[in-house]
C-alpha cells in the first residue's frame, strides 16, 4: 500500500488544475446527455429502439468522459503529455491507414467511405482521437525545430516546412480522399496554419500556404462530384441575397437555376426560428420528428435552439466560450513553448469545430458534418474532447505551481 501511495504521489503533487475549466466542461457533458434523450425520439421510434437507447449510451460515455478529465488532471504534464500525445498520434494514424483494408464487418461505411471501426457495442472514429495526437506532434516538432530558429531566407524556410507539407499531404489523402471527410481536413489545416503563426514564421510562408491551400481545396472539391453538388445546393439558397448587390452581368453569370435548396439547412433554420427567444419547451420540439435528421448529432444546435430558445442556447454557447477562454488563458500563462503550442491547438480544435458546425446549420457555409464539441451525440467525439480537456487540465497545474513559488 505504501508503494502505491508513493507511486501515485510521484505522478501528482499539491498543485491544483484549473477546476473552473473542469466544471464548465462537465456541465456541457450533462447538457449533451439530456438532449441525447430529448432530440433522439424520432430515431428511436423509426428503428424501434428502447426509448432510452441513446440516453443510456450517452450517459455512460458522459460519465466516463468526466472521469477521464478528472483522472488526467491529477497527473503531472511532463509524465502524462508525451505518453498520451504520442499514443494518440501513432496509434490512431495507424488505425486510419489500416481501416481502409479491414473487412466490411469490422468497419462502418458512409457514402462508400470507411470512417468508423466497429468494436463490441460501439463504433470508433479514429480521426477524432488523431486530431489531438496531430496537435501534440505539431507542438512537439515546432518546439524543437521552428520556434527558436532565427529568421531565415524564404528558400530555407520552405526546406524546413517541406517535411510537414509531405506528411500533411498524406493526411489529406487518407482523410479527405479515402474517407471523403473534407471538414476534418479543413479543421486540421486551419490548426496547422495558425500554429505556424505562433511558431514565428515569415509572412511569405503564410502567403504561400494560403495559395497552396486554396488550390488544394479546389482540387478536392472538383475531384468529387458530390462536393460540387453540395456547394451548388448551398449557393442556390444564398444566391439571391448575395447577387442582389452585384452588377447584372455578374449576377447573370453566377446565378444557378432550377437547383434544389438544401432541405436540411432549411429545416434547421425553421427549428431555430420556431424556438424564438425562450423555446417551445424541453422535449416539445417538432422539427426533430422526421423533418431534421441527425438532429441529436450534426444538427444538435438547431434542436437545442428550438426547445430552449435563443436564451437557452446563448447560455450554452457562453459556457463553451468560457471553456475556450480558459484554455487560451492557460496557453498564455504557460512558459513551456511545447505546452503553449499544444493548448493553443486544443483551443483552436474546439472553437473551429463549433464555428464550422454553427455556420453550416445556419447556411453561412456548406454543411461539413463536424460534431459540436461536448454537445453532439457520439462516443468518439465526446471521449476525444474529454481527453483533450484532461491534458489541458494537467498542463494548467504548472501555472498554479509557478504562481505559488
Amino acid at each position: 500500500m505504501n508503494f502505491i501511495q508513493k507511486k501515485f504521489k510521484s505522478l501528482t503533487d499539491d498543485n491544483q488544475p484549473d477546476y473552473i475549466l473542469f466544471y464548465l466542461s462537465a456541465i456541457l457533458i450533462i447538457v449533451s446527455i439530456l438532449f441525447s434523450y430529448s432530440l433522439s425520439i424520432y430515431t428511436v421510434l423509426y428503428w424501434d429502439y428502447n426509448p432510452f437507447h441513446f440516453f443510456f449510451r450517452q450517459l455512460f460515455t458522459g460519465l466516463l468522459a468526466i472521469l477521464i478529465m478528472w483522472s488526467l488532471a491529477q497527473i503531472k504534464p511532463d509524465i502524462l503529455l508525451p505518453k498520451v500525445g504520442w499514443f494518440l498520434f501513432l496509434f490512431f494514424l495507424f488505425l486510419i491507414v489500416i481501416m481502409q483494408f479491414l473487412p466490411s464487418f469490422m468497419v462502418t461505411e458512409s457514402g462508400g467511405a470507411k470512417r468508423w471501426i466497429r468494436l463490441p457495442g460501439i463504433s470508433l472514429s479514429p480521426v477524432e482521437f488523431f486530431k489531438i495526437g496531430f496537435i501534440y506532434y505539431l507542438s512537439w516538432s515546432f518546439h524543437r525545430k521552428l520556434t527558436d530558429i532565427a529568421k531565415q531566407s524564404f528558400a530555407n524556410e520552405l526546406k524546413l516546412l517541406a517535411p510537414y507539407a509531405i506528411f500533411f499531404g498524406f493526411v489529406v489523402f487518407m482523410i479527405a480522399v479515402l474517407q471523403k471527410d473534407l471538414g476534418q481536413v479543413v479543421l486540421l489545416a486551419t490548426i496547422l496554419f495558425i500554429m505556424l503563426i505562433f511558431a514565428n514564421r515569415s509572412w511569405k510562408v503564410f502567403a504561400s500556404l494560403i495559395a497552396v491551400a486554396i488550390i488544394g481545396l479546389m482540387a478536392l472539391i472538383l475531384y468529387f462530384p458530390h462536393r460540387i453538388i453540395r456547394i451548388k445546393s448551398w449557393w442556390s439558397m444564398i444566391q439571391d441575397s448575395v447577387l442582389s448587390i452585384m452588377p447584372d452581368f455578374v449576377s447573370t453569370a453566377l446565378r444557378i437555376k432550377e437547383f434544389p435548396e438544401p432541405y436540411q439547412v432549411g429545416h434547421s433554420l425553421n427549428a431555430i426560428n420556431n424556438g424564438g427567444l425562450t423555446g417551445v419547451g424541453l422535449g416539445n420540439g417538432s422539427l426533430k420528428l422526421g423533418f431534421l435528421s441527425e438532429v441529436h448529432t450534426d444538427f444538435v444546435l438547431a434542436g437545442i435552439s428550438e426547445e430552449i430558445g435563443f436564451i437557452g442556447l446563448f447560455f450554452i454557447v457562453l459556457i463553451l466560450f468560457g471553456i475556450i477562454i480558459r484554455i487560451f488563458r492557460t496557453s498564455r500563462r504557460i512558459k513551456d513553448t511545447k505546452y503553449h503550442l499544444f493548448t493553443i491547438g486544443i483551443g483552436l480544435m474546439i472553437s473551429i469545430a463549433f464555428l464550422i458546425n454553427s455556420y453550416g446549420i445556419s447556411g453561412i457555409i456548406p454543411i461539413k458534418g463536424i460534431a459540436v464539441p461536448f454537445l453532439s451525440y457520439g462516443g468518439s467525439s465526446l471521449l476525444s474532447v474529454s481527453i483533450a480537456i484532461g491534458l489541458v487540465l494537467s498542463i494548467s497545474r504548472d501555472i498554479n505551481k509557478k504562481s505559488k513559488s
